[in-house]
């Protein structure tokens, strides 16, 4: 008998399921790699992986092998079209389409635009996508709409900071090469050449929305909508996004795997029934049901404007269609393997997106708790297994990812699923198609979906205002999350299945871990990257401060909850002891009352108090001294009340065993004089938060040789408009030896004072976490103490 080709063995057996998993976890191995190998290294080393593969004696290495290739090659080749590196923003006329929904920010719209030629770049090559703001721009943008814009352009960059979103890691995996605004230039106009076919999708996702905006109006529930309708997320609003967080709903609402999932399960259902009543004999009802519903999932992939987590989602619909197609019978683990090879050959970068391990966690686990079960299960008892399942298996993926997890999920999904799922998609969907036929009626529908959206909005925002809906976690380290995953399999084992008790004992490290806290008298600083603005957390044995909050940015985004709260969650702080406001200006108060609104805070000082109207704020006073933990603080400013808010900033020393920070606000040289006449050599600290984020009119000779520092901290935005910390400022720091660290170069900067007797050894983010999409970044300093 003639022996079995190496291909046929992987389809057989468990090899399909081997090669699949090899593959991804070559994939998200690479991910991690500070810098990638060259291009022709990467290429060469698929060559192994081919002949391991071809041998027929190992499925798992070779796979490994070439899906390391095959994502070291992508990265490199994404890589390659990006941005010249330069000192400043680059300038660039470009002509191109406006790619997307425009989002509404508070002074203009930002947009992704895709470059379909180059007028002028005197620094050469210009990215295929940038992702763009126009802020006061007078005309209205339309998705699809051709334009020449004359652009200042830098290489993406996020902020980055424990805890928080990677946008920069987001950028790269989106394909967005370079970010910038429009200039105010005579060059900015209006194409009348729309580039044809390529125009039709972002311009009839437009169409849409606005008629979709029109019909639903003012209603508090139209973000909702369109997000379930078009995925278009923008309108929802921050109260919002916190009632399905703590709901565990989020999925349900941005159209994901499981919206197109729902669509094409259900066309498949409906066209294979009335094919079988219609009888039709050409084709059987299950072949023309399968093209129908993989036809209703790339019409809702392209009205959601074909996303990436669409086209994961649109490419899983597929590999089961196929296998109807085919008139296969296969394992439901081989169609999941099929579908995971073909997503990550589609986008090796998909690997680094939570709702990739969320999409395929889920539909393995609702597979894994429901078959090999003795008996048939009722549609109620079904269902409720499939949220407890996916509720209990999920849970380690979502403490990794989010460090949340809602305990009310399964009852919040088991009437969501069902009301959302089943009936508001479709029939959103529909009435939202219908707007450009039969536009009457098309209202009508969206008026029936906001109604019945109404009464299960109202059980949700209820589930989430019970205290316990949600539970928070401190980040486990990685080790533990392997014997999680390994605990809530074995918890979800069937119940013959011996000693399914030891999944809870695995689940423990997880659950128990609390992060390591400061010594006594010693205590911990960090100062976030928030852009152009300031926020400074320290931490002791027990307390926590937080120092300004950053800005707001818009209605929807603000740094207390972008950056602030998930640092405070990574940290496992659920309690502010104080918050101090150093001043009212937007850069500093702007994501006050996020946090306000998301911990228990026991004490607010403030320069501006009238500026949180609605929380009880203390004045800033000299002289106001607590101690925490054997470490002191103590309000040096402001000295005098200045007709200047930045003089009248709220100053203030920490002070432990083994180091002294001043957190200084916005205060320039006439509140530097005061402070110095006032407090002389008392200024004296080890570590300043440079004041007025390295202004020209701060930081003065004398200020910096009666604080003397050993290390200036400066909480200035990358590459910001203002151009912080100025020159003149950073040459009068290193005229006086003064180590220097920038939040938007490094990321958050944290130091440990106390943890390393006699030295300040600062931690930047962007060395702790360095990966091969980000620019190159200089090693901290280590600095002696006298």
């Amino acid at each position: 008998m003639a022996e079995a080709s190496p291909y046929r063995r992987i389809a057989s057996g468990t090899g399909l399921i081997r090669f699949a998993l090899g593959l991804s976890l070559g994939m998200l191995l690479v991910q991690q790699l500070p810098v990638l190998p060259p291009l022709g290294l990467l290429l060469a080393a698929s060559l192994p992986g081919l002949l391991l593969l071809r041998s027929g004696r190992l499925v798992f290495l070779p796979a490994l092998i070439l899906g390391m290739s095959w994502a070291g090659s992508f990265g490199a080749i994404r890589l390659a079209d990006a941005l010249p590196i330069a000192e400043g923003r680059q300038e660039t006329l470009v002509e191109g389409q406006v790619l997307g929904i425009p989002s509404r920010m508070d002074r203009g719209e930002r947009f992704d635009f895709r470059v379909i030629r180059v007028l002028e770049s005197p620094a050469g090559h210009v990215p295929a996508t940038v992702r763009i703001s126009w802020y006061d721009g007078v005309v209205p943008l339309k998705g699809g709409q051709t334009w020449r814009l004359r652009l200042s352009l830098r290489p993406p960059r996020g902020m980055l900071n424990p805890g928080g979103f990677d946008y920069e890691q987001w950028l790269f995996a989106e394909g967005i090469r370079a970010v910038g605004y429009v200039r105010n230039s005579p060059d900015n106009r209006l194409l009348d050449d729309f580039p044809g076919v390529r125009a039709w999708l972002p311009a009839w996702r437009q169409e849409t929305h606005d008629r979709l905006a029109t019909a639903l109006g003012t209603s508090p529930l139209a973000g909702l909508l369109k997000a379930l309708t078009m995925g278009y997320e923008d309108d929802i609003t921050p109260a919002q996004w916190r009632v399905l967080r703590r709901t565990g709903t989020a999925h349900l609402i941005a159209i994901s795997g499981s919206h197109i999932g729902l669509v094409a399960g259900f066309v498949f259902f409906l066209v294979r029934h009335f094919a079988a009543v219609v009888g039709v004999l050409r084709w059987s009802p299950p072949k023309i049901a399968a093209w129908a519903g993989l036809s209703a999932a790339l019409l809702y992939s392209a009205l959601a404007g074909f996303s990436i987590p669409t086209q994961r989602a649109l490419i899983m619909i597929a590999a089961a269609m196929g296998a109807v197609l085919t008139q296969r019978h296969q394992r439901v683990s081989h169609v999941l393997a099929l579908a995971l090879m073909a997503v990550v050959l589609w986008d090796p970068l998909a690997v680094l997106a939570p709702g990739f391990w969320l999409s395929f966690g889920a539909v393995w686990l609702i597979a894994y708790g429901v078959s090999g079960r003795l008996g048939k299960p009722g549609h109620g008892q079904l269902l409720w297994r499939i949220n407890w399942v996916t509720a209990l298996g999920l849970a380690p993926f979502l403490l990794l990812f989010f460090r949340q997890v809602s305990l009310v999920s399964p009852v919040a999904n088991l009437l969501a699923v069902p009301v959302l799922g089943t009936l508001l998609i479709p029939l959103g969907l529909f009435a939202t198609l219908l707007l450009s036929v039969i536009p009457s009626l098309g209202v009508w529908l969206l008026g029936l979906a906001e109604v019945i959206f109404g009464y299960a909005w109202w059980v949700l925002e209820y589930l989430s205002a019970l205290p316990w809906a949600q539970w928070s976690k401190a980040d486990p380290p990685f080790w533990t999350f392997p014997f999680a995953l390994l605990g809530g399999v074995l918890l979800l084992a069937p119940r013959g299945i011996p000693a399914r008790w030891l999944g809870g004992v695995l689940l423990l490290p997880a659950l128990l871990y609390q992060p390591e806290r400061p010594g006594m008298g010693a205590y911990r600083l960090t100062l976030l990257d928030v852009g152009q603005g300031l926020s400074a957390v320290v931490e002791t044995r027990h307390k926590t401060l937080i120092f300004d909050t950053g800005a707001r940015l818009s209605a929807n985004f603000d740094m207390g909850s972008a950056v602030i709260e998930p640092y405070l969650r990574h940290r496992g702080i659920d309690r502010i002891a104080v918050l101090v406001v150093s001043h009212g200006d937007n850069d500093h108060i702007g994501g006050a009352r996020s946090l306000l609104s998301a911990f228990p805070v026991d004490s607010v000082y403030s320069s501006a108090p009238g500026a949180l109207q609605g929380f009880p704020v203390k004045n800033c006073a000299m002289e106001q001294r607590w101690e925490w933990d054997g470490v002191r603080f103590e309000m040096l400013g402001p000295v005098l009340a200045s007709e200047s808010d930045n003089d009248d900033s709220c100053v203030l020393k920490v002070g432990g065993q083994s180091g002294s920070v001043l957190l200084t606000g916005d205060i320039e040289a006439e509140g530097e004089r005061r402070l110095q006449e006032r407090w002389g050599e008392a200024l004296q600290s080890d570590i300043l938060v440079v004041p007025h984020h390295g202004s020209q009119t701060s930081s003065t000779e004398a200020f910096l040789d009666r604080v003397s520092p050993r290390l200036a901290l400066i909480p200035a935005g990358y590459l910001n408009r203002f151009g912080f910390p100025h020159p003149a400022v950073i040459a009068r720091y290193q005229a006086h030896h003064i180590a220097f660290m920038t939040a938007g170069e490094t990321g958050a900067i944290t130091i440990d004072i106390g943890a390393n007797p006699g030295m300040i050894v600062p931690l930047a983010s962007r060395q702790q976490s360095r990966h091969h999409w980000m620019m190159p970044q200089a090693a901290a300093p280590k600095i002696l103490l006298p």
